[in-house]
């Protein structure tokens, strides 16, 4: 499969609506929620007004042209939150890509771009039944608080 990261630009900043919607977690045999559910409050610091800030990055996954899965990171009191320099992520693939290696690409080469622009490290939250609990630990990931549901882990650039 031939795919490229790169840059989102400003006109595809829309799109982390979608990918938002994506990032939600739905355990096997669960309903999903209704769409509508990104805009309560808890999730929208993860999208509104992205790309104000000078700690807003955000990177795609291109395959043949369509965008497949984005990452996106911010300073912001979101469910990863450590402090106010470390900013936190958001992933999420369309269904059909995921399990193809393009979210460990995406996440390294978010982590390359927080390093170079002098970030120290960069934390997530996961919850404990998604599959991409192991991922984030195999990237060097780790954590260092849990609830009954999710990991905070935390990376270290």
């Amino acid at each position: 499969m031939n795919y490229c990261i790169r840059e989102m630009k400003k006109y595809e900043y829309p799109l982390l609506n979608d990918f938002l919607y994506e990032a939600i977690f739905i355990p096997e045999g669960v309903e999903p929620p209704p769409k509508s559910i990104i805009a309560a409050p808890e999730l929208q610091i993860y999208i509104d007004h992205f790309g104000n800030h000078k700690d807003d990055h955000g990177l795609v996954a291109e395959v043949d042209g369509k965008i497949a899965g984005a990452v996106w990171v911010r300073i912001m009191n979101d469910y990863g939150h450590i402090d106010a320099e470390t900013p936190s992520f958001a992933i999420s693939l369309y269904k059909e890509y995921r399990g193809l290696g393009l979210g460990t690409a995406l996440m390294k080469e978010m982590l390359t771009l927080l390093k170079k622009h002098g970030y120290q490290r960069a934390s997530l939250s996961v919850q404990k039944a998604n599959y991409a609990a192991k991922m984030y630990l195999n990237m060097g990931f780790e954590i260092i608080d849990e609830n009954e549901e999710e990991y905070i882990m935390q990376i270290y650039l």
